[in-house]
């Protein structure tokens, strides 16, 4: 799903633009046939990464344009600043490669990132769900195009961002709980620890005693910026805490903390705080949508040999 855009399974936010939407028919066990290794070699790659690296469920979660990488006469779109610090394309590359041994040019860079985020999720202990898959890769990524939700976004204005791409606003309010893993970036939230929207104060909505925490944590170096648990409780497991945290007060980003204020969503934040299964349920759930959003299928794009340039 790694500053604000990493902290992603959904990323959440890395998926969300606004361009038209495009639904593909998209099937469960599309490579059974074409390449009838393809999911395992995916999980397994994911498994050992996980192995050694937890935080590697909130680094996956992006669209396969932002693996191009950009060229003489285009930026691409990881070269925006909100994407700067998305990671996680080794990961992607690895596989990438491991499915071209198995089957050159059948699975495409945007299936990887779908079931390689999936299996990450059910590591991280969140649900395990089946994805449909038969996306093909696209041909243009532009750091132009990038436009996503900030973390100081109200929840009207993350809402009519998610609502561009065909979301309502309980996909929003379950997606964001992908913040049950990852962290932000301090220059994120800076501003809720001391000078609150020019106030010279900390933000009221927020705990005191995580004011003090993560006053401690970011320091007072203008060139040092970092990170800090956006769960700070069950920080590298994907399950309701992030919503029993805001509840609390204790949301890092301006975002997470209004959803629990909020009269529009703060009524399914109670519900999700109060039911794992419920939020595991609705997060596979807005997870398959958000992936069907702006699919390529049949001959549109193509299959990339190498995730980071077009063929």
């Amino acid at each position: 799903m790694k500053g604000f855009q990493q902290m992603k399974v959904l990323l959440v936010f890395v998926l969300v633009s606004l361009l038209p939407l495009s639904f593909a028919k998209l099937r469960v066990g599309f490579y059974k046939a074409s390449c009838p290794q393809a999911e395992s070699i995916v999980q397994q790659a994911v498994q050992a990464r996980f192995g050694v690296d937890k935080s590697v469920t909130a680094a996956l979660g992006c669209d396969a344009s932002i693996l191009l990488d950009s060229t003489g006469n285009n930026q691409a779109e990881k070269a925006s600043g909100p994407n700067l610090t998305v990671r996680g394309f080794e990961l992607i590359d690895q596989i990438k490669s491991q499915l071209e041994v198995a089957c050159s040019q059948t699975v495409s860079c945007a299936d990887i990132i779908t079931l390689a985020t999936r299996d990450a999720i059910a590591l991280a202990g969140g649900p395990q769900y089946n994805v449909p898959t038969g996306r093909r890769d696209g041909l243009v990524s532009q750091a132009s195009e990038v436009n996503l939700p900030g973390p100081t976004f109200t929840v009207a204005q993350a809402r009519q961002t998610f609502g561009a791409c065909g979301l309502t606003l309980n996909d929003m309010v379950v997606l964001l709980g992908g913040h049950s893993v990852g962290v932000a970036h301090c220059s994120f939230f800076q501003d809720r620890l001391s000078n609150f929207q020019g106030t010279g104060t900390p933000d009221p909505t927020m705990d005191q005693n995580l004011v003090t925490t993560l006053t401690g944590t970011c320091g007072s170096n203008p060139n040092v910026d970092p990170t800090a648990f956006l769960d700070q409780n069950t920080s590298f497991v994907l399950d309701n805490q992030y919503y029993n945290q805001i509840l609390s007060k204790k949301g890092l980003l301006q975002i997470d903390q209004e959803l629990a204020l909020d009269k529009s969503s703060s009524k399914m934040v109670s519900n999700l705080a109060a039911n794992n299964a419920l939020f595991g349920q609705s997060f596979a759930k807005a997870m398959i949508k958000m992936g069907n959003i702006q699919v390529l299928e049949g001959n549109a794009g193509e299959i990339r040999k190498n995730c980071r340039v077009v063929n």
